[in-house]
């Protein structure tokens, strides 16, 4: 089962939307009817995906060679996720409050809805991509794990890596956040970035010790 709650906190945020698309299709407001067969559509969808999450089963620990021992072992913070969907949700709240309550020109909610839904749904998203993510820190490797619907598992060996880079989006350091990218040389590079983790600079530094 996965880390947390998604499919309490899919469904906390997916029901809203339900209800105010069930709302508006049954022609109670001045907004067009049509518009609310798509908004409970987008709300039954953040419930399903969210209750999947929460049954997808979390992979097994990756096996560990002879001599071989995981010296950390983190999942990408959930701030900065959380905090793109507070900020969309208030912008979708701002634009029901200017369709339902006012008679503004449909240009400024739209314009609302635009900038907020953007924001909801790529912090959704990235939530629900952080619920399903591992970085496990070895003393031979650097592992991510990820599992949707099937596993995707990187693996970059400390010999090879030539680079640790750490990075901070404006979004992030505004939560105190970062990310940590460790890249192998050569032609082929392969790299893996550790996402949203708490203090960037200490983990590159235990990735650095380790090379």
């Amino acid at each position: 089962m996965a880390r947390g709650l998604p499919a309490v906190w899919s469904t906390l945020v997916g029901l809203p939307f339900v209800a105010t698309g069930a709302y508006v299709a049954l022609g109670n407001t001045n907004v067009p009817s049509n518009v609310g067969i798509p908004t409970a559509v987008f709300g039954l969808f953040i419930v399903v995906v969210g209750i999947y999450i929460h049954v997808v089963a979390t992979p097994d620990p990756p096996t560990m060679r002879e001599g071989e021992e995981v010296v950390d072992s983190r999942h990408p913070a959930q701030r900065a996720a959380l905090a793109k969907i507070l900020v969309g949700f208030a912008g979708l709240a701002v634009t029901g409050y200017l369709l339902f309550f006012t008679f503004v020109p449909y240009v400024y909610p739209t314009v609302a809805f635009a900038v907020g839904l953007y924001l909801f749904s790529t912090g959704l998203y990235t939530y629900w991509t952080n619920t399903l993510t591992t970085y496990y820190v070895t003393t031979d490797r650097l592992i991510k794990e990820y599992r949707f619907v099937s596993l995707v598992r990187q693996e970059l060996p400390f010999e090879k890596v030539r680079g640790v880079e750490e990075r901070r989006s404006i979004w992030e350091a505004l939560v105190g956040l970062g990310n940590v990218r460790v890249a192998s040389g050569g032609g082929g590079t392969l790299e893996i970035v550790v996402r949203n983790v708490y203090s960037p600079t200490r983990f590159s530094d235990e990735i650095r010790d380790l090379l």
